[in-house]
């Protein structure tokens, strides 16, 4: 299991990598979370718009046996929704950093990102 050092990590296993404008916020799920969750079927994300608070919850992720729910690592405006989820959820499954990334936020204060965990805290974590 990857957990790249650019990204900083939730306790509920989302990710977070902040885009080139400093204010701009890529999210989706660990690959540890892929792997729980198993082969993912669905995936149902709020529109583009949505006002979140740091820890509410941004949508859903269903999978052959279960259904989570999303929760936003930071609060913010959600700007951007990954499309390519609705056709292909497996996206997530394949490439959780990558084509698998689910919403965009722009962030109300980049201090929210205190709270997170490095990847070598979200690692421990895991092992546990």
């Amino acid at each position: 299991m990857t957990f790249p050092e650019d990204l900083v990590y939730t306790r509920d296993h989302e990710w977070l990598r902040v885009e080139d404008d400093g204010r701009t916020a890529s999210v989706g799920i660990t690959d540890f979370a892929q792997s729980e969750l198993g082969d993912i079927v669905f995936i149902e994300l709020e529109p583009v718009g949505t006002e979140l608070e740091s820890e509410s919850i941004f949508g859903t992720v269903e999978a052959v046996k279960t259904v989570s729910e999303l929760f936003a690592p930071v609060a913010g405006t959600l700007v951007e929704v990954n499309d390519d989820l609705d056709a292909n959820p497996e996206l997530v499954n394949e490439d959780p950093y990558g084509r698998g990334w689910m919403v965009k936020i722009e962030m109300k204060d980049a201090a929210d990102m205190d709270a997170l965990l490095s990847a070598d805290k979200y690692s421990e974590m895991v092992a546990e």
